[in-house]
């Protein structure tokens, strides 16, 4: 079940967010993302604890990224990392060079 909740919502022109809602570093990155003008549709946050398989969700998030933590950014099928590494991208012009490559902005 944590394979196919997690790969069905990585998807080429997407951003999504795997996070915890208590968590500091979900709630700074969900505040950055928010900032910017997504299309409709582009940006989604995928709460791990509204499921049953929060670890076995971190597991998979292990598996395919190297780390088990929240937040995991996907900018399509990428993962850019976590909040660090989000806030690092936006110092650095990098994120949205990134989502305008995968038409995720008005």
């Amino acid at each position: 079940m944590a394979h196919e909740l997690v790969n069905s919502k990585i998807q080429l022109g997407k951003v999504v967010v795997f996070i915890k809602p208590t968590c500091p570093y979900c709630r700074k990155t969900e505040e950055i993302l928010s900032q910017l003008p997504f299309k409709q549709g582009v940006l989604e946050f995928v709460d791990i604890t509204a499921t049953d398989d929060i670890n076995e969700i971190q597991d998979y998030l292990q598996q395919l990224t190297g780390a088990r933590m929240v937040p995991r950014v996907f900018i399509g099928k990428n993962c850019e990392g976590g909040c660090s590494d989000l806030i690092t991208m936006q110092q650095s012009g990098e994120l949205v060079t990134r989502l305008k490559q995968i038409g995720a902005l008005q």
